[in-house]
């Protein structure tokens, strides 16, 4: 049955069976091993979506870049989406790689700093140039990256009296490979650094041909540090496209691009005695329109929204948004679970998505009490709470992104898995998707899913049937367990205009979207 609906006013379970894969970049041979350096630790898309940035543990930078080829696509693609050419998915090419972040050593602390990037974030394009900033636990740094045309000059001598057409003759025959000998109107082509040059024994007249190639080129233009006693884990650039915020556990920093030298402390949750904290800040959000507003997540599971201009040290939240359980849980593991591990405002700046390790929630500013929606990602985890616990599973960070018209919604999860939410559905409609080139699991609605045990089991079943055929003790232990916590999606960003999501998984990038 065909939608009535089309584009993103689908329904879910229509919707879902047209994602594919888009794209897929770097990814590994089933036996192949990926080492700590080469996993992903962030990416994100620019606002116009021509550009994707990507951070890995080894403090590298790497960007891609939108393919716009004439004609723009296939005639296969063409005819699958009768010839509307906007209906098909974008396409990146490998445009440049930066070694943003190298080894250092805190003298203060005698600690090693690792070169891992935490945050990547676009600033304001000026003059064709690309300016991002990344982070890894103490240092910040806005590079700047161009496109410069490289010029390679051929010069030529030529006599007066030999016209235009011989002297084409002549480079013709050069490049037929006769170097080294004589060619028609005396004159003789040599090769010197691979350099065309025409020599004879009067130069009258002199001209060049300029050949210009596309490259990209980076320069580190600030270096922004010595401001944070512990991990920066978060970083966002102000609508006003002059300043930008830095979090760590306990404190907010203000900054100017164009100052390196000294920022302004917003906001400070530190208590005078260390013993009496009971949270800490996991991650910061400016507001896209407003530059006086901000907000901030706590491992408590609180959003708090502040505005700059109430005072010079934000200790006073305009909002707070924060659901309280009814009845309220006890259990040790419950203050674990509620930690915000990212935010993420809507584009039209009164709707935040959140992601603790359970659930998905969408909030209203204008609602303090209670989310909108909210989706239970991990629900199936919850008897398994001690297990994760023990491999240190639980405090994994998932991300979570929603689409420019805030209906769609997705998060990661385990099993190179991801789940898309719509708002038509509810709290219990969205679809599971692997990121893999060829997957072995098929899409499964977790709407028929959700509140029935048995079918994670059975999920969970037909993921490592292959694997585990003749073996009954590890099969036992994928019933007993629903998902491989040792591959997890955790990094992911949606396209700003188009339905098309970038998730990393390991040092993978998988393009998922539809049309």
């Amino acid at each position: 049955m065909e939608s009535k609906v089309s584009g993103y006013g689908r329904n879910q379970k229509d919707s879902g069976m047209e994602w594919k894969l888009s794209q897929v970049f770097g990814e590994r041979a089933s036996l192949e091993k990926v080492t700590d350096v080469d996993v992903i630790s962030t990416i994100q898309f620019d606002k116009t979506g021509d550009f994707l940035a990507v951070g890995d543990h080894g403090g590298r930078l790497i960007l891609f870049e939108r393919v716009y080829a004439k004609p723009p696509y296939s005639r296969e693609e063409l005819e699958r989406s009768n010839g509307a050419a906007t209906s098909v998915l974008p396409r990146y090419t490998y445009l440049t790689e930066i070694q943003s972040h190298e080894p250092e050593i805190d003298h203060l602390y005698s600690l090693e700093i690792e070169e891992k990037i935490n945050k990547l974030r676009w600033c304001p394009t000026l003059n064709n140039s690309l300016f991002i900033l990344s982070t890894n636990n103490r240092t910040i740094k806005l590079w700047k990256i161009r496109n410069r045309k490289v010029k390679r000059v051929k010069e030529m001598s030529l006599n007066a009296h030999v016209s235009s057409e011989n002297a084409l003759l002549s480079e013709n025959s050069f490049a037929a490979g006769q170097d080294g000998q004589f060619v028609p109107n005396s004159f003789q082509i040599d090769w010197i650094d691979k350099k065309y040059k025409l020599l004879s024994t009067e130069f009258r007249e002199k001209r060049a041909m300029i050949i210009n190639n596309m490259k990209a080129t980076s320069r580190c233009r600030r270096i922004y540090t010595h401001a944070h006693e512990y991990n920066v884990n978060s970083i966002s650039i102000n609508s006003d496209g002059e300043t930008f915020i830095s979090a760590d556990n306990l404190r907010v920093n203000l900054w100017n691009l164009e100052i390196s030298s000294q920022c302004f402390n917003i906001i400070d949750i530190k208590p005078p005695n260390m013993e009496d904290l009971i949270e800490v800040i996991t991650t910061a959000e400016f507001h896209p329109t407003y530059c006086n507003l901000l907000a901030y997540g706590s491992s408590r599971g609180f959003i708090r929204l502040v505005d700059m201009r109430t005072s010079a040290l934000c200790d006073q939240s305009a909002r707070i948004l924060h659901a309280r359980e009814n009845p309220p849980s006890s259990s040790f593991f419950s203050g674990i679970v509620k930690s915000i591990s990212d935010i993420k405002f809507g584009v039209g700046g009164m709707q935040v998505l959140s992601r603790d390790y359970m659930n998905l929630k969408l909030w209203d500013l204008r609602m303090e009490k209670s989310p909108v929606l909210s989706f239970k990602v991990h629900e199936h985890l919850r008897p398994k709470l001690a297990e994760l616990y023990n491999n240190d599973s639980v405090f994994d960070k998932f991300e979570c992104c929603l689409s420019a018209d805030e209906f769609h919604f997705a998060t990661g999860s385990y099993s190179n898995t991801f789940k898309v939410f719509s708002c038509d559905a509810g709290n219990s409609e969205g679809i599971i998707l692997e990121a893999s080139k060829n997957p072995n699991r098929r899409m499964v609605n977790v709407g028929q899913t959700a509140h029935k045990s048995r079918s994670w089991i059975n999920f969970a079943r037909s993921i490592n049937h292959r694997d585990v055929e003749g073996s009954n003790s590890n099969f036992d232990n994928e019933v007993r367990f629903p998902c491989d916590t040792t591959s997890k999606l955790t990094h992911m960003a949606w396209h700003p205009t188009r339905n098309l999501i970038a998730c990393a998984a390991a040092n993978s990038i998988y393009m998922m979207g539809y049309t």
